[in-house]
This record gives structure tokens, C-alpha cells and sequence, in this order.
């Protein structure tokens, strides 16, 4: 392969390659995410029931229609909440979530005292914490809000007990992953609903802190997978709870049975949540699990198992995402500029394949998603260049074997043999055609007059006129013999009329020569004539030569030979043709009988005729 070729193949690889990067860093999700994150989601949706199974010290007491019909419309009073959480914390609950934005003073201040007194009294209740963003960030990543939803400061709440309830979607709507921690008006960072409960379970040494010095989540000593929002992936132990039964989601409480419990509930030990579970309160969001939108409650409570196991599906590091393309990518380009047609398939279905399953493997085994759009975009844009470039040099092959070959036959018998398909192979075919050899009569003698510039000059105008009329009648240029030419009719591509066209190109020389002829007498003082023969008949004719060296197109057989004898019998200006040519030419042309000659080669003389023009 040369080496331009190769710079050329290499450089447009390369920059598909960086294309692909560039499709995959352009966002946090990457620009093909409306592909990858369905193709995740397939993933996460095929998890068996035992590796869902929810864990049961998580509760969710639910702010549903049966509990506003019997408490009323919301907003409650505050006081329901300090009673609520009072028949909680009598129950046993380990930390207790208010999934309640309850950011204005209550019209009552006793009711925000009633709720503030048992806030303070338990110091295991989380209230929430809603921070507001602009439409649009002013740059990539920045997470700066434009207004933080802070408990009433009549709740007098502790900073210890709020955190934020955020949930952020993708691109799509969707909510795969929930920031663990997001900065307020003064670049602090306020814990999630979810990270602020579960510590309330973990042990010391496992609780989830920000390490300042690097801004990693740590889950005790072990990283928390985080986008550049703080993200972590949410892994849902549960679908939505409209689809689920009794026995395959978190443990449901109405608010209104709790408050008219008489007696401690089985809550020991329990991460209890409290929030919305009515499509009407507007707090429910698209998941990857399910069609069905989940609770915003539901979605915390699935975050906070997901830190409570430490079962992080994390995202592959941006570095080793490229790494991974780039791999593809000059993988790609090293095998199909090697390997073409159903070799190069193969190897293309091959790499899909197996790129594909490291990607499951990464998965299942990793816990980590791959790119799996971005490499493969760069290996299939690699197959797809590298068959245009294929056929783009085959072209420009082909034209350049018509271009050679073109100085050998007519366009028209190109064209023909191209179409028809059929390879050039060594050896040679039986093949009915007529041959004519044509010689300069008179050539040695002007040479000797002449410059030999002046007398290359005129060999290549005669044997110009030769090409071109053995090309007009679809003939094949055999080859140059000094001063003299060889050609077929009827091969490679064979047509019945061969002799006439043969005929025909004769005289169409001849026309030629006296007109060049005319030309050099003006010029030098002296002109020369062709001598034509012409026979027909059954030749060998193919690939004659070294397979490893060289090959020549050309004819053997009697059938030649006796062409080539009638050209060396003929007079300046004669044109000859054999018994078996005048068989097939009789009634097209203007021809007479010269009677027999003696031939080299042939034991009997052969009847010979001479053309002397088209018929009048």
C-alpha cells in the first residue's frame, strides 16, 4: 500500500475519530444521548426481582387523596406535621423526612411553633430545602442559584436538619441520577434529602461527606461516581408505585391512618418519608424503569438505598471514554484498509459484536457504563469511508486499465468487455477472427534521408493514422512491429462481422496514407505507401507470456501467419486478402483476383485477391 494512501486513510480516520470525541464530551450526557441513555435504561429495566428487592427499613407515609379528604385541602397546618412526626418518633423511626417545601411563615405562628418545638425536640427530622435555577446557566456545569426555598425561619430550624430536595432530569426528562450535594448563595454545600437521612443509619465510619481538599463525594472511604453537577446514578430498587404491589415496594402509609394510629407502628429502626403521592401536587417525574411517571418521594427513597448499599453505576471517566474511541477508531483503520469486501463485513460485524458485549461485561461485572453510540459511530463511519475509498480507488483503477487498454482497442470494445465481466485470464481461447498486418513501404530509405527526429515524427503520424482506423471499426491494436502494426477483429470481443471491419479499417488507412503521403512529398521530397494483408480464420488468441512478469494480449495460429505473409507480398498501396476473408467480404467491396502466390510456410500457392475500394 503507499504510504500517501495510507496518510489519507489514516488523517480521515483520525478525523472521524475526533468527531465521535467531540459528540461524546460536547455535553455531560454527550450528544447521541437520546441514544445511549435508552440503550442504559434497557439494561437497568432487566434486573431480576431479587436484585430489586427494596429494603424494608425504608417507609413512605404518603400525602395521598385519602388523607386530604379526611385532614383537608392542602396547605395543612403546620401542626399536623409536629403530630405526625410525634406518632413517628413514638414508633421508633430512625430519621424522619418532611417532603414538604415550607418555605412561608404559616398565617398561625402557633402552628410554625407547634412544628418548630418538635423539630428542635427530635433532631433525627430532615425538612426540605428547594433551590431554584435560571432557565439557563452561563456557563456548562455551573450549578448558581437564583433563589434557595429555605424552611420559615419562624420553624427556626437547625442548619443540621435541611437539606435539598432536587431533582434534576436529562435531556430527555428523564431522572437517572440525583445530585448528593449542591452549593448555595455561598458556594456551601447543602446535603440531598437522601444523603441527609441515610447518614442517620450509616455507621460512623460509612456516613457520605464532600472531602473539601479534592470535592469528591466519599461514601466513608470509598468514592461516590459523580458528574460534574454532583450526580450520582440513582439505582431503582422499585417501580413506580401505581405499577407495583404490596410485596415489591417500599412499605405505604397514609398520613391520616397515622395520625389516627392508637398504637406505636412497626417503624423501629425505619427511614420514614413523608411527601406528595397524588399526581395533583405536581411532583413526580419520567424514570428509565418504567412509562409510568415516579413520585418525587418514591425517587428519594430509591436514592437513599442506593447510598445505603453503596451500589453506584457509575459512568466510565471521560479520559477512558475516549481512550476507548480512539482504540475503535485506529483499530478500524488498520483492519479495513487491509481487508476488503466480505472479509472486511465480517470484521465489521465482529467488532460490533464483541465491543458490545465488553460493554455488557463492563456493566454487569464493572458496574460502569461505557460509550457504547460514540465507538461504535466511529466504527461504522471508518467501514462506511473505507468502502467509499475502496470503490473510489477501484474506479480510479478501472479508468486507468481503460486508459492503457483504450490504446489498444476501440472505446467502444472497452466499454463492451468491461460490461460484460468476464476476467482476463492467461492461456488463450479458439477464436474465429481476421488479421491485419500493415507495413510502411519505402520507411527505410527516408530514414536514411531524414533527421531521426524528423523520422520518429513521421512514424508516429503513420501509425496514428493505423490506431485510429483500426479504432473506428472496433478493432484491437495488437502491436507495434517497427515500422509496421498488428491487429484483430473479433477479439476479445467477438462480432460476426469482423472480416468487413476489417476490410473497412484497411481502406480507411489507406485513404489516410495517400493524404499523409501527399503531406511529406510537400514537406521532405519523398512519401511512402502501406502495404496491407488480411486474412481470416481460426486463431488462438489470450494472454500469452509470464503470469509473474508480463503478458501480452495477442493471437497465434496459421491464421496470423498467413496475414502477416499476404502484408510482405503486397506493393506500396495494396491491399491483400486471403480466400477465406473474399469468402465473407465478396459482395461488400471492390475486389479483384490477383491469381496464386507462393507463400513462406505453405506448401501450395493460395489464391490472394486485392481490395481496390468500397463499391461505387
Amino acid at each position: 500500500m503507499g504510504k500517501k494512501k495510507w496518510l489519507k486513510t489514516v488523517a480521515v480516520g483520525l478525523l472521524i475519530a475526533i468527531l465521535s470525541t467531540y459528540f461524546y464530551t460536547v455535553t455531560v450526557s454527550g450528544l447521541f444521548y437520546f441514544v445511549e441513555g435508552p440503550l442504559q435504561d434497557t439494561l437497568r429495566k432487566a434486573k431480576s426481582e431479587d436484585e430489586r428487592q427494596p429494603d424494608d427499613r425504608i417507609k413512605i407515609v404518603k400525602i395521598d387523596e385519602k388523607s386530604l379528604a379526611a385532614i383537608g385541602k392542602f396547605p395543612w397546618d403546620r401542626k399536623v406535621y409536629a403530630q405526625l412526626i410525634e406518632k413517628l418518633e413514638q414508633s421508633g423511626a430512625a430519621a424522619i423526612g418532611i417532603d414538604v417545601v415550607l418555605a412561608e411563615p404559616s398565617k398561625d405562628p402557633a402552628d410554625d411553633k407547634a412544628l418548630a418545638d418538635v423539630v428542635a425536640k427530635y433532631s433525627n427530622v430532615i425538612l426540605p430545602i428547594q433551590i431554584n435555577y435560571p432557565s439557563k446557566q452561563q456557563q456548562a456545569g455551573e450549578l448558581i442559584p437564583e433563589r434557595i426555598d429555605y424552611p420559615a425561619s419562624t420553624l427556626t430550624t437547625n442548619k443540621g436538619q435541611m437539606a435539598h430536595i432536587n431533582v434534576f432530569v436529562d435531556k430527555d426528562g428523564k431522572a437517572r441520577k440525583l445530585p448528593v450535594g449542591l452549593p448555595d448563595e455561598k458556594g456551601q454545600y447543602i446535603p440531598a434529602f437522601s444523603v441527609a437521612l441515610a447518614n442517620m443509619v450509616l455507621g460512623k465510619d460509612e456516613k457520605v461527606r464532600r472531602d473539601e481538599a479534592t470535592g469528591k463525594w466519599l461514601r466513608g472511604s470509598e468514592t461516590i461516581p459523580t458528574n460534574d453537577r454532583n450526580q450520582a446514578t440513582t439505582e431503582f430498587f422499585t417501580t413506580p408505585r401505581q405499577e407495583a404491589d404490596a410485596s415489591t415496594g417500599y412499605e405505604l402509609l397514609s398520613v391520616i391512618d397515622v395520625l389516627n394510629s392508637s398504637k406505636p407502628l412497626p417503624l423501629e429502626g425505619s427511614i420514614v418519608l413523608v411527601g406528595p403521592f397524588v399526581t395533583a401536587m405536581q411532583d413526580e417525574y419520567p424514570t428509565p424503569i418504567s412509562s409510568v411517571k415516579m413520585f418525587g418521594i418514591e425517587i428519594h427513597a430509591n436514592m437513599i438505598q442506593t447510598l445505603l448499599e453503596s451500589k453506584f453505576y457509575k459512568d466510565m471517566s471521560k479520559p477512558a471514554g475516549v481512550a476507548a474511541i480512539l482504540v475503535m477508531a485506529l483499530l478500524a483503520i488498520y483492519l479495513f484498509e487491509r481487508y476488503k469486501g466480505k472479509a472486511a463485513l465480517f470484521i465489521f460485524i465482529g467488532l460490533f459484536v464483541v465491543y458490545g458485549i465488553i460493554w455488557l461485561l463492563l456493566y454487569t461485572v464493572g458496574s460502569t457504563f461505557a460509550p457504547l453510540v460514540y465507538p461504535q459511530f466511529a466504527l461504522v463511519a471508518i467501514y462506511v469511508w473505507s468502502i467509499v475509498s475502496h470503490y473510489l480507488d477501484e474506479r480510479k483503477e478501472r479508468n486507468r486499465v481503460t486508459g492503457i487498454f483504450g490504446r489498444f482497442v476501440s472505446k467502444s470494445v472497452v466499454d463492451e468487455l468491461l460490461q460484460s465481466g468476464e476476467d482476463v485470464k492467461l492461456g488463450g481461447s479458439r477464436k474465429d477472427i481476421t488479421l491485419i498486418f500493415v507495413d510502411i513501404r519505402g520507411f527505410t530509405p527516408m530514414s536514411e534521408r531524414l533527421e531521426p527526429e524528423q523520422v520518429i515524427q513521421v512514424l508516429n503520424e503513420y501509425l496514428d493514422v493505423c490506431t485510429k482506423a483500426i479504432f473506428k471499426f472496433n478493432g484491437t491494436l495488437d502491436k507495434f512491429i517497427g515500422d509496421g502494426v498488428m491487429a484483430m477483429f473479433g477479439a476479445p470481443i467477438e462480432f460476426d462481422n469482423h472480416p468487413e471491419m476489417a476490410v473497412r479499417a484497411a481502406i480507411e488507412m489507406k485513404s489516410q496514407a495517400n493524404i499523409l503521403e501527399q503531406k511529406l512529398i510537400d514537406t521532405y521530397g519523398i512519401g511512402v505507401k502501406f502495404g496491407l494483408g488480411i486474412n481470416s480464420g481460426p486463431a488462438v488468441v489470450g494472454n500469452i507470456g509470464s503470469e509473474g512478469l508480463r503478458l501480452d494480449y495477442t493471437a497465434i495460429g496459421d491464421t496470423v501467419n498467413l496475414s502477416a505473409r499476404l502484408e510482405s507480398n503486397a506493393k506500396p498501396g495494396q491491399i491483400l486478402i486471403s480466400e477465406q476473408t473474399y469468402a465473407r467480404v465478396k459482395d461488400l467491396f471492390n475486389i479483384v483476383s490477383i491469381g496464386e502466390i507462393k507463400v513462406k510456410g505453405k506448401e501450395k500457392p493460395v489464391a490472394v485477391y486485392e481490395v481496390l475500394g468500397h463499391l461505387s
